[in-house]
């Protein structure tokens, strides 16, 4: 009886680590989602036409047609994506004074530099 009590124990503690290693990999999916969200918002902020972000969501799908291997194809989607998204002219092209515009600073999902 001893014996069965220590072998559910370890099992419990088999299921614990898994659904921690599955919390911490939610999170982090999270992260990369909200940051491809917060990018998002700025390039609608920009006015960015519906065919570059369309170029920009194929370029990144192309990109990751074939998995990398020991990569999760999410992961590597979204953080091409988010790669993808940053590196949009429309960003960089951004005046100072539209950068530090209240209603920029004001809105939760925009990234300050």
């Amino acid at each position: 009886e001893l014996q069965q009590k220590v072998e559910e124990t370890e099992l419990l503690k088999m299921e614990l680590q898994m659904l921690e290693t599955e919390r911490v990999r939610l999170s982090l999916v999270e992260e990369k989602l909200m940051d491809v969200l917060q990018l998002l918002q700025q390039l609608r902020d920009l006015n960015i036409s519906k065919r570059a972000l369309g170029k920009i969501l194929l370029s990144t799908l192309e990109s990751c047609r074939d998995p990398q291997p020991g990569k999760a194809q999410l992961f590597e989607v979204l953080d091409t994506l988010r790669q993808e998204l940053a590196a949009c002219e429309l960003l960089h092209r951004q005046p100072m004074e539209q950068a530090q515009s209240p209603r920029s600073l004001s809105n939760p999902l925009v990234i300050s530099c």
